[in-house]
């Protein structure tokens, strides 16, 4: 045995951990550290998962788009910034991102923005508390400026 697992068990454990949750290469790598693997077994196991499709770069950053966008509503700046930390390449991010119909894109964004004045009004947020609030929300899930400031003229 070189190190604390051996080649074989290495490909079994990372088999079973991308198997249970779409993972990016960046996590894999950093699973294999804490296994504590050399450098050419990651490569090794990085490379057997690939070609037996247990690890996909595009297939992760399309389920992580979805995800994020249905789900949490996060906008197009936090998304990218999210994939772009875990080393995801240009190309894949913007395929990922196509899927996203700009007509759902905006009509989420509506949705989230009016639910969130109205909760600010409810707790009887004064006005420009409520705008700072409002913008700040909006901004930390990654919705563009443009939007959110075209928004609340509308809403102010």
């Amino acid at each position: 045995m070189r190190n604390a697992h051996n080649l074989n068990e290495l490909k079994t454990r990372l088999e079973r951990y991308c198997a249970y949750q779409e993972r990016c290469h960046q996590e894999v790598k950093t699973k294999l550290r804490q296994l504590g693997a050399f450098r050419d077994d990651t490569d090794a196991v990085i490379s057997h998962l690939i070609q037996n499709e247990y690890l996909n770069e595009t297939r992760f950053a399309m389920l992580y788009v979805r995800s994020k966008f249905s789900i949490k509503k996060w906008g197009k700046k936090r998304i990218v910034n999210e994939l772009k930390q875990r080393k995801i390449t240009s190309y894949n991010i913007d395929k990922a991102l196509a899927q996203i119909s700009e007509k759902n894109y905006r009509m989420t964004f509506d949705t989230l923005a009016q639910k969130r004045w109205d909760q600010l009004i409810r707790n009887k947020e004064p006005l420009p508390q409520r705008k700072k609030k409002w913008v700040n929300y909006l901004q930390y899930r990654g919705w563009e400026n443009h939007l959110i400031f075209d928004t609340l003229n509308k809403f102010t």
